[in-house]
């Protein structure tokens, strides 16, 4: 039977992490760099260390950045064989009987708007590689994510305004043909066409048109803002002043608490303590982002009741089971989005399918294959879940231990103009875009966090500080 951690292993743990000045200072870099990466456009200032900072190695960090992008994109492929396959039986849309592990190897089975036609990734539901001669293809679960990297490094920030953020959507964004924008992206968007503004553009009262309402409530957010969290290793709280914005574009309440949990657990990621197993510090991060949520809200109650399935010894398939009969069908917790009457039972909705996440988060333990696998299997948007801990595994792994984990090396290239445009690199690689996002971090420690790099040792001093609870809000 699975047991979680009790309340004073939790503090002991958490004690251990907070203390333990963790570094990668003997992980060697696995991009190809005959030097210190150093910014050209940023100027490094002499730093004086003290002895509570945090230590980070620069190039171990570009390595996880781009197992971030390798694991992403693997999760993400991979989900979207099954992506809106099963969303359960209620309403117009039915799709029969969840997927178990049965399912896995088995043929895919039609999505809910492929009518009876089955994935084109591939006959099975398996996993989805690009091989060394491949190119990856970007899709909303990392387009958006990449877009907000380009536009921190090219503004010289760490915190992007609404004007920023509306100009890149607009200069990067397709307009009229297919643009990979759904609910509540396609949504902001169109109201930044007309002039409108983030956070504008996902308020609760703004009730123009009919067919925004309840888009705040939806998933976008979770699959495009999470990358925050590495932007500030080990430091939550500025992680999530730097997604706040970005995150409002398209959310709020428990669908913004939600895409705070995933910056959080991002932000916690860069620490890393011996002789903890990754399954303690899986569980370690998710007690400490859910803390973050207000107890009060569904987001909470669905994190705590997947949870309580866990711990009393369900099958994962028995816990998204239980899921579904609780939020969807019995509506419990404040979660009404079947009465609401959207179309195919709101399963784009953030709230089911962060309960579906949550289900692939604890029962995969930390084991990336695994992770992915239950996440494709869960049902409702696949694709998302699978993303979201698949890019964040992936940086845990690092690119070796993603190869490892797989027994196979990978495509580094990434197409960005597949689902977006006007950028420098139309297929980029994943060497340069961890190097961007090393540039980044640079930038946030030095500027905002008023920590300190050392090139001669090729670190980042970052100042410790605790994450402050909303739970009792």
């Amino acid at each position: 039977m699975n047991s979680i951690l009790p309340a004073l292993r939790y503090l002991m743990l958490s004690a251990l992490f907070l203390n333990v000045l963790v570094s990668c200072k003997n992980t060697k870099s696995k991009i190809k760099t005959n030097n210190v990466l150093i910014d050209s456009k940023f100027t490094y200032n002499n730093y004086q260390a003290t002895s509570t900072d945090r230590i980070i190695s620069r190039a171990g960090y570009a390595d996880k950045l781009y197992g971030f992008w390798l694991g992403q994109c693997i999760a993400n492929w991979t989900g979207l064989v099954t992506e809106m396959d099963k969303i359960g039986n209620i309403g117009d849309v039915k799709t029969g009987d969840f997927y178990t592990r049965e399912n896995w190897d088995k043929p895919d089975q039609p999505s809910i708007w492929g009518e009876g036609v089955l994935s084109n990734l591939s006959e099975n539901i398996d996993f989805v590689f690009r091989g060394e001669d491949e190119v990856w293809g970007a899709d909303d679960d990392t387009d958006i994510e990449y877009m907000y990297q380009h536009l921190l490094y090219t503004h010289r920030t760490g915190l992007l305004t609404g004007e920023q953020i509306k100009d890149g959507w607009l200069k990067h964004m397709l307009i009229e043909e297919e643009n990979f924008l759904w609910v509540a992206n396609q949504k902001a968007l169109d109201l930044m066409q007309k002039g409108y503004v983030p956070p504008a553009t996902s308020d609760p009262k703004f009730t123009t048109d009919s067919i925004y309402d309840n888009y705040y409530e939806m998933i976008d957010a979770q699959l495009t803002t999470e990358i925050f969290g590495f932007y500030a290793p080990a430091r939550p709280d500025f992680a999530l002043k730097m997604a706040e914005l970005p995150i409002q574009t398209t959310a709020r309440k428990n669908a913004q608490w939600i895409s705070e949990f995933n910056v959080i657990m991002y932000s916690l990621a860069a620490i890393r303590a011996e002789k903890i197993s990754m399954k303690e510090q899986i569980h370690w991060m998710a007690h400490n982002a859910r803390s973050h949520i207000p107890n009060d809200s569904y987001a909470a109650k669905m994190f705590d009741f997947v949870k309580q399935c866990y711990d009393d010894g369900m099958t994962w398939e028995e816990a998204r089971d239980a899921v579904y009969i609780r939020y969807q069908v019995n509506q419990e917790d404040g979660y009404n989005m079947t009465s609401k009457n959207i179309y195919c039972n709101g399963c784009f909705a953030g709230g089911i399918n962060f309960a579906a996440s949550i289900v692939s988060l604890l029962y995969g333990e930390g084991d990336l294959k695994e992770t992915i696998k239950i996440g494709t299997l869960a049902g409702w948007d696949s694709d998302n879940p699978t993303a979201t801990w698949g890019g964040l595994l992936g940086f845990m792994y690092g690119k070796e231990g993603v190869e490892e984990a797989f027994g196979r090396t990978f495509s580094d290239k990434f197409n960005i103009h597949r689902t977006r445009r006007n950028f420098p690199n139309g297929v980029d690689n994943f060497n340069n875009m961890a190097k961007t996002g090393v540039f980044i971090v640079d930038r946030v420690v030095q500027d905002y966090l008023g920590g300190g790099i050392d090139l001669e040792k090729d670190v980042w001093h970052v100042p410790i500080q605790t994450l402050e609870s909303n739970s009792t809000k």
